[in-house]
């Protein structure tokens, strides 16, 4: 299917500052954000951007790129006024790709915006929880799903609750293995990529936002509460974490190392 995606990106983070414009491997962190979406099949590529040296950045790298007003709350919005001024039809699919993921499977940003149709006007992108640790971790996002592969609720906490197996031991998770354990539900940890219709994207920015979604600090309540439905692909494959610490980096630079058989390597050695 044709789908087009846009970039939200920032230059303040409190963090990591400058994030977007990271240098990986010599090219800043937007920049590789985009080549990896141009593999999705992505029929459009555009970084939506309030600030000028993320403009040039991305125009000294052949990326597109688009100015945003500076005082929209939340990428989402960011990318629905993009998405406006492309005048892109109502049925069309745009896909949110954050700016910080370098790493991002390309694969998972065509699954997922696969998943538009009509009476789902809103995808994302989930896949289960191996251990524990994660499952009791608020920083780590759980969702929880109907029998149509659609979100019941999003939630820090750990959803679903298993009553009789976290009575027992919250050190390991329940085993979904199996035809005995066939009825378990596996945990699933929410991956943050979105699609939506550009209709629903429009709307997005008129919906208030919900007491579920200031107690949670998940923006993505606000469509459930809305009575809005958002698709859920469920991914076997564990996501590449994307860029929010120093630390995070660091990792990330790894990636982006020259080999070391490579011209550029065997040249700076033989100096």
């Amino acid at each position: 299917m044709s789908f087009t995606v846009i970039i939200p990106a920032r230059l303040a983070s409190t963090r990591l500052p400058n994030k977007p414009l990271a240098d990986l491997g010599g090219k800043p962190m937007i920049v590789r954000v985009a080549e990896r979406a141009a593999q999705s099949g992505a029929a459009r590529i555009i970084v939506a951007t309030d600030h000028h040296d993320i403009h040039a950045a991305c125009q000294a790298h052949g990326v597109e790129v688009a100015m945003t007003r500076a005082d929209h709350p939340s990428g989402t919005d960011r990318i629905a006024e993009v998405a406006a001024a492309l005048d892109l039809a109502e049925d069309a699919v745009v896909v949110n790709v954050q700016g910080d993921e370098p790493l991002i499977d390309p694969g998972l940003i065509a699954a997922t915006a696969a998943h538009i149709k009509p009476g789902v006007p809103m995808a994302t992108a989930a896949h289960a929880i191996e251990s524990a640790a994660d499952a009791f971790n608020p920083n780590v996002v759980k969702v929880v799903l109907n029998k149509e592969g659609c979100a019941m609720y999003f939630s820090r906490a750990t959803i679903p609750w298993h009553r009789d197996a976290f009575a027992q031991s919250r050190e390991v998770l329940p085993d979904a293995s199996g035809p005995d354990h066939a009825n378990e539900y596996v945990p699933l940890r929410h991956i943050g990529l979105y699609a939506y219709s550009n209709r629903f994207l429009q709307l997005y920015p008129t919906l208030s936002p919900s007491p579920v979604e200031r107690i949670e600090a998940l923006e993505q309540l606000r469509v459930l509460w809305h009575g809005h439905a958002i698709a859920v692909h469920v991914t076997s494959l564990l996501p590449e974490a994307g860029v929010d610490t120093p630390e995070d980096l660091l990792r990330v630079r790894k990636h982006f190392e020259a080999p070391p058989d490579s011209p550029l390597v065997q040249t700076i050695s033989a100096l």
